[in-house]
């Protein structure tokens, strides 16, 4: 038997003993949808079953019904990391019947942030086996290497221990999901890391147009050129005169997987992420960066693509049509956290980096792929120049790749094995695009503070 009432399902553990046993039973199932009532349910009752645990727990859990675990004795599961009091109701036994005097009095704000929190940790610890190993495997390292281990807020806030890697860093402030925690804001420059795979032999190539423009950036720190062209580093002479810092590094085995390795000499929080034929100007530079602030978990940027399902061919697709609906901020343009230069290389597995470095293709779209399974959320769009398309187009090396019909195969075989791996899509659907306050208002161009964008 199994009733409903006050938004509360309450299990009557016999019938599930006895169904599991095979005997028959009187009540009539039929007129009940179990697995309907039990995601419309707020609350519920997990008592012990056979043994001391249930797994009734777990439906609970991922159902989104705050689970009132009436057990004593019973050790939640991974208890040693996660705060049970923040997601679950833990009753006691012998007063069953204080319970519905219990969750009543429980506030409507408090009952959503359990609700919420039994969504997180479900996803987060419990939706696979893969993660219920991985979560077993890392709390064992963390008892061993105590000096490293994860606090109890990364385990129990997003995005969750198995992102919030302690061999980055020992400190919540060094990472991007705590800011609005601790009250704190990331460092208020940036370090431009700009991928160069062409020789470098007039003085009028875009790159160096591209390291004047972002040199002369309030927020610039520094400048890193990744050399990974075939040919030798150009003499110090070639580069532009700027009043930062510019740092040439060769790529490590010119492979694609090495613009995101995490370089010792990127001291700040935001990394530019640019193409070595990019045309951004000054204040679009600008614009990107103090737009980052406000969101430093997120990827945000200016050339974006979507993906969509087909389901005549059943995979997933990859589309670089311009519509107001995309998924992805490309990296040639984009600004994001260092931690995730770090995550690539230390979370992604061997054979998704191999692959991208031997098709020397869709590195940008395992970083919007890795940067949204972290976050659940899309990248952010912003304001970009009118002529951006028409100006990316006209660069050869890029034109070239974008016409070339194997290099856009390669995507969409990308989108399916990046897609595999993760155990689903990850990536987010988004229409917001960020633009400067007065961005093509008809007031004075005085009064904007971006103006130079609207010149374009």
């Amino acid at each position: 038997k199994w009733s409903k009432s006050n938004n509360t399902i309450v299990y009557h553990n016999n019938f599930w003993d006895n169904l599991s046993s095979g005997k028959n039973y009187h009540h009539d199932r039929s007129k009940y949808d179990y697995k309907e009532m039990l995601h419309n349910s707020t609350f519920c009752l997990v008592p012990r079953g056979r043994r001391l645990g249930s797994f009734r727990f777990l439906e609970a859990l991922q159902a989104a019904c705050v689970p009132v675990m009436l057990s004593n004795g019973w050790e939640l599961p991974f208890s040693e990391i996660i705060d049970w009091n923040t997601a679950a109701v833990i009753g006691d036994e012998r007063l069953l019947l204080q319970i519905p005097t219990t969750v009543r009095s429980i506030h409507q704000d408090k009952i959503l942030s359990l609700r919420q929190q039994t969504q997180f940790l479900w996803e987060a610890y419990f939706s696979s086996v893969e993660k219920i190993v991985l979560t077993t495997l890392e709390i064992i390292q963390d008892r061993v290497l105590e000096h490293g281990s994860r606090s109890s807020l990364m385990w129990n806030s997003h995005p969750g221990g198995l992102f919030a890697l302690p061999q980055y860093s020992g400190y919540l402030g060094d990472f991007p999901f705590y800011y609005a925690t601790l009250g704190i804001k990331p460092y208020p420059k940036f370090t431009a890391v700009i991928h160069a795979v062409s020789p470098l032999v007039s003085q009028s190539q875009p790159i160096l147009k591209l390291l004047v423009a972002v040199a002369k950036s309030q927020y610039c720190a520094q400048i890193i050129v990744l050399w990974n062209c075939d040919k030798p580093l150009p003499a110090k002479h070639r580069w532009p005169a700027t009043s930062v810092p510019v740092i040439v590094i060769e790529g490590e085995n010119k492979v694609m997987s090495s613009r995101f390795l995490p370089y010792e000499s990127i001291v700040t929080d935001a990394v530019l992420s640019l193409d070595e034929d990019t045309v951004l100007s000054t204040t679009e530079v600008d614009f990107a960066f103090t737009v980052w602030q406000s969101f430093p978990e997120r990827i945000v940027g200016y050339p974006a693509r979507s993906h969509f399902w087909d389901s005549n061919k059943e995979r997933w697709g990859y589309t670089s049509k311009w519509t107001n609906d995309y998924s992805m901020v490309l990296t040639g343009a984009a600004m994001f956290h260092r931690y995730y230069h770090f995550l690539y290389t230390h979370y992604l597995p061997s054979s998704l980096k191999n692959m991208v470095d031997q098709l020397a293709n869709c590195e940008d779209i395992l970083m919007n792929f890795l940067v949204s399974a972290v976050t659940k959320l899309p990248p952010i769009k912003i304001t970009q120049k009118k002529q951006y398309k028409e100006t990316m187009m006209g660069q050869s090396s890029r034109a070239s790749r974008w016409a070339d019909p194997d290099h856009f195969a390669q995507r969409q075989t990308c989108m399916n094995k990046f897609a595999s791996w993760f155990g689903a899509m990850p990536l987010v659907h988004s229409q917001v695009r960020l633009d400067p306050v007065l961005f093509k208002d008809q007031v004075s161009i005085l009064r904007k503070k971006y103006r130079d964008i609207e010149r374009l």
